[in-house]
């Protein structure tokens, strides 16, 4: 059923069938996703631990200056646009993903550099005027990181929806969010061996060089992962240019490219003609809000109510990930096929927020165990609402302006996993200020302390409990045939 690899027709010629993915191609594109789980334990699992617990960096500042980079999302519409119309290296998904990813890398190992200079101030003078400025930098480097994020994950997704067909799309999805969680796990493995020696209360130029050294050797791998796993892919499989109506009509009418005929206002057009597009965006928000308020909070409750180490609470994002990649395969096999996309993530959303519960409650043991078994269930609900809503998603996306529609929804999930960071931070100090007034402005002790920490969690379960009612207004078929409508009505302009 598949065909050999072919050159790219001439110019005027009709484009020679694409060959299909087969299984081993899926997985090596899922390669790539391998490196982003890798990269997200080292911001969110390592860093924010590091600057919360053993330097004593207030959560909502800490988490404040990660988040930053969630907040420069909107530039991922732009990048799928630049990398609907503007190639790079002759390729319009691939040079985009090669230079954000190598620019991810090296912002990561700067931003670490300035939070060992915010952790020397603070330990020299206190938290003052002399740490705002480090502060800032710290800001803009993850600034940059996100851009350079948006810059490589926006059009990589597009090239997932490039390669694919409606038959290998939902196998796809769910091969790369199980390499997702296969990349934190193993980030987990190469933290584990490379932080094993840090203790509770270690030396600072212990705990600095040790850091140091991973944030050397996990993005370097990051890197030559993302090559190996696109090199060539799009050349060979991307069905980009037989998909696109607008670049046929333009070039029917004038021999133009796909740089004329996909401006990103005609994109943008198309993107808000539905007011479904709308209604999804808002469920993505809430729903990623829900999901990962814990982000900045987790590994300190680890270290705070359950007295864990470095390496320990990194152990917590194993067991997420082992969760999630269990369910993931079993929500493409079995679940998503029964119930369908919809159900699916009600289904996700309602066993979520009984596992946060379990998440607050596992407090009252101070027991690891107890914790990272409700962290797994909890991966398990992460995994089934994850499956649905991406393959919902991608329902919800239009082939001649992929870029944009991913960036889009890529937009939605990024501002709210940044304002989930910030809020995650911002709550856990005001249930601690609520503890410490009832405490008579002492400090809140190991024992209740998880009551400030299961505030963040039981705002979480609230959050997915709403998104199921905003899922329940999203209509497919309204979105679909407004969307083909917008496409026609972009043409016909174009052609006048």
């Amino acid at each position: 059923m598949t065909s050999p690899d072919v050159s790219p027709s001439a110019p005027g010629s009709a484009a020679a069938p694409k060959p299909n993915l087969g299984i081993l191609t899926m997985l090596r594109l899922g390669v790539f996703n391998m490196g982003l789980g890798i990269m997200s334990l080292l911001t969110l699992g390592v860093l924010n631990r590091v600057m919360i617990e053993e330097l004593r960096v207030p959560a909502l500042v800490a988490a404040g200056a990660i988040a930053v980079h969630q907040f420069m999302a909107p530039a991922r519409i732009w990048f799928g646009q630049m990398s609907d119309s503007r190639p790079i290296f002759g390729h319009h998904r691939s040079g985009y993903i090669w230079l954000g990813i190598v620019t991810v890398a090296v912002t990561a190992f700067c931003a670490l550099q300035v939070v060992w200079q915010i952790g020397s101030r603070i330990a020299e003078d206190g938290w003052g005027p002399a740490v705002y400025p480090w502060v800032g930098l710290l800001g803009l480097l993850f600034a940059i990181y996100g851009l350079a994020l948006s810059a490589t994950s926006t059009p990589f997704t597009a090239l997932l929806v490039d390669v694919s067909d409606e038959d290998s799309r939902s196998r796809l999805v769910g091969i790369g969010w199980a390499m997702l969680m296969i990349g934190i796990i193993a980030g987990v493995i190469i933290t584990s061996i490379v932080l094993k020696p840090i203790e509770l209360n270690a030396p600072f130029d212990q705990v600095r060089s040790a850091v140091n050294r991973l944030f050397v050797i996990a993005p370097a791998v990051v890197c030559v992962l993302a090559v190996l796993s696109t090199y060539g892919i799009e050349r060979k499989y991307s069905r980009l240019t037989q998909r696109s109506s607008l670049m046929d009509g333009r070039r029917s009418e004038q021999g133009g490219d796909r740089e004329d005929s996909l401006t990103l206002g005609r994109a943008l057009k198309i993107l808000t003609a539905s007011r479904q597009t709308g209604l999804f965006f808002t469920f993505l928000l809430v729903l990623s809000l829900s999901l990962f308020m814990q982000d900045a909070v987790l590994e300190p409750y680890g270290g705070e109510v359950f007295g864990m180490t470095i390496a320990e609470t990194t152990q917590l994002n194993a067991a997420f990930g082992m969760g999630t990649l269990l369910s993931i395969i079993v929500s493409g096999w079995l679940i998503v096929p029964r119930l369908g996309k919809k159900r699916t993530v009600v289904l996700g959303c309602s066993w979520a927020a009984l596992c946060l519960v379990g998440i607050t409650l596992s407090g009252l043991t101070g027991n690891p165990t107890i914790l990272l078994t409700a962290v797994f269930l909890f991966g398990t609900a992460s995994g089934i609402l994850t499956l649905g809503a991406i393959v919902l998603m991608l329902d919800l996306t239009v082939a001649e302006t992929a870029g944009t529609f991913i960036g889009a929804w890529g937009l939605a999930q990024a501002i709210a996993r940044g304002s989930a960071t910030v809020l995650g931070g911002g709550v856990l100090d005001l249930g601690r200020a609520i503890l410490r007034t009832f405490n008579g402005a002492g400090e809140v002790g190991q024992p209740q302390a998880f009551l400030a920490y299961g505030l963040v969690f039981t705002l979480q379960a609230i959050g997915m409990l709403i998104a199921i009612w905003l899922l329940s207004r999203v209509n497919i078929q309204e979105f679909q045939a407004n969307a083909k409508a917008a496409i026609t009505a972009a043409l016909e302009s174009d052609m006048d």
